[in-house]
């Protein structure tokens, strides 16, 4: 079973244009996320896939594999059209704005399939548990509820599960954006319209839902940053400060 990932990598996203490009420690942030994926062994091969001279030039500087993709809505569009000619069976998207994935939760993905012996499951994702209502509360935060086979029910930015019940401790779970999934998945999925709530939350993993297919949901501990606003930049310099020698 070959396995791969792949960043992507837009450089105007909407709430932080150019956040990829900034510097974080003595690197870029693309640079960051892709030397750690590099560095977790996991893979066969990485790539970024990006519409952007400026990323594509950055990887192919630091020696990495950088593939030009045309103008997509969303990163697995993006990584469909990069892998369409590559030779692999798992595709791994890693955000490019999430610097900071460890090697413990890719391995939980990867074993997904490396267990599903009858090929049934199609795409999996991560989550983590969320304690404080601010952030519970943040709509940069996608949070997700499963059934009790882990399976994704739905994402979304805004409180769910709603506390009517309060006699009831519910439990809340952000989705964070890293996907596996089998490369006939990943094709199947571009070929797939955007439909009313995919639409309406900004949140592409919902077009599965919506089309009736499953998501195995992994839990996993890690607290990472994903960069969305400048804010998150300085939490993740702090981050790397605080990691480096003394």
């Amino acid at each position: 079973m070959k396995i791969i990932a792949v960043i992507p990598a837009r450089y105007e996203a909407s709430r932080f244009p150019g956040k990829l490009m900034q510097i974080l420690g003595d690197k870029t942030v693309i640079a960051t996320t892709y030397q750690n994926v590099v560095e977790t062994k996991l893979f066969d091969e990485v790539f970024v896939a990006t519409d952007s001279e400026l990323i594509f030039n950055e990887i192919s500087l630091i020696g990495g594999n950088a593939v030009m993709t045309g103008n997509h809505e969303t990163g697995s569009d993006r990584i469909t059209e990069a892998v369409a000619n590559i030779d692999c069976d798992i595709v791994v998207n890693v955000q490019g704005d999430e610097p900071f994935l460890k090697t413990e939760p890719l391995k939980k993905l990867i074993s997904v399939f490396k267990d599903d012996l009858e090929k049934k499951i199609s795409l999996a994702s991560l989550k983590i548990k969320l304690t404080e209502i601010e952030e519970i509360e943040n709509p940069n935060n996608v949070k997700v509820i499963t059934d009790n086979k882990g399976f994704a029910l739905y994402f979304s930015r805004s409180v769910i599960p709603y506390p009517r019940e309060t006699s009831v401790k519910a439990e809340y779970f952000k989705h964070i954006g890293v996907y596996a999934f089998r490369k006939n998945a990943l094709l199947d999925f571009a070929k797939l319209k955007m439909q009313s709530l995919e639409i309406a939350e900004k949140i592409e993993c919902i077009r599965y839902l919506e089309y009736g297919m499953k998501i195995k949901m992994i839990e996993t501990d890690f607290v990472g940053v994903g960069i969305d606003v400048p804010e998150d930049l300085e939490k993740a310099r702090l981050i790397l400060k605080n990691d480096q020698p003394s």
